[in-house]
């Protein structure tokens, strides 16, 4: 764990006592520090904003309900995450017919942009480059890429947007979903394998 990393646990750890103490004030501080972050994971997973802004909101309640039973074992997100992938893969296979996945779900064009390039960039094996075909294109090729996630099994697609949109390690990941780290492996390999089969016509013209 770096010395910053270390520095978050620390903080969100008395944050989570101060909130056990009866200090609903410092839970609010764990929920603007991460309340994007869970947004856009949900809207990722359950494939619409409105349905991910719920789960976002229940997520930081049962949270926030089960404080009491949190071991710190690991850190606060990693169990706040686990809280919110488990919500929305649930709603996601109540709902399944009812997905409608946008690229611009998630609120901000611009990020949802970012995402889409950082997926684009790892069925390729390599960093992503400019577009000079023009924002069309680009728009084109960010919308196809977040079509070929949304058509992921729900295992494969939660550590695609896990490691590849949101950044866990694999540990984490691991410890956000309940497997072992070298299944979080095998099922990344098999989702990008996926990703650059189903993508192959646009980031090969890209």
């Amino acid at each position: 764990m770096t010395s910053a990393a270390a520095a978050i646990a620390i903080e969100d750890a008395v944050l989570v006592e101060q909130t056990r103490q009866g200090d609903v004030s410092a839970f609010a501080r764990l929920v603007s520090k991460y309340q994007d972050r869970v947004f856009n994971t949900c809207c990722r997973l359950c494939g619409h904003a409105e349905d991910a802004r719920d789960l976002t909101q229940e997520a930081f309640l049962q949270a926030f309900k089960a404080i009491d039973t949190f071991g710190q074992r690991s850190g606060f997100y990693t169990w706040l995450f686990r809280i919110a992938v488990n919500l929305s893969i649930s709603h996601r296979r109540r709902n399944r017919h009812e997905i409608r996945l946008s690229l611009h779900d998630a609120g901000d064009g611009e990020y949802a942009g970012g995402q889409a390039a950082g997926l684009v960039r790892h069925p390729r094996g390599g960093p992503s480059t400019e577009n000079p075909s023009g924002p069309m294109q680009e728009r084109e090729t960010h919308e196809a890429v977040m079509a070929a996630l949304e058509s992921l099994e729900d295992e494969f697609r939660a550590v695609v947007v896990l490691r590849d949109i949101e950044g866990f390690d694999y540990r984490q990941i691991a410890e956000i979903l309940g497997v072992p780290p070298g299944t979080v492996k095998s099922r990344l390999h098999r989702a990008r394998m996926a990703l650059r089969e189903k993508l192959a016509p646009v980031i090969g013209a890209a």
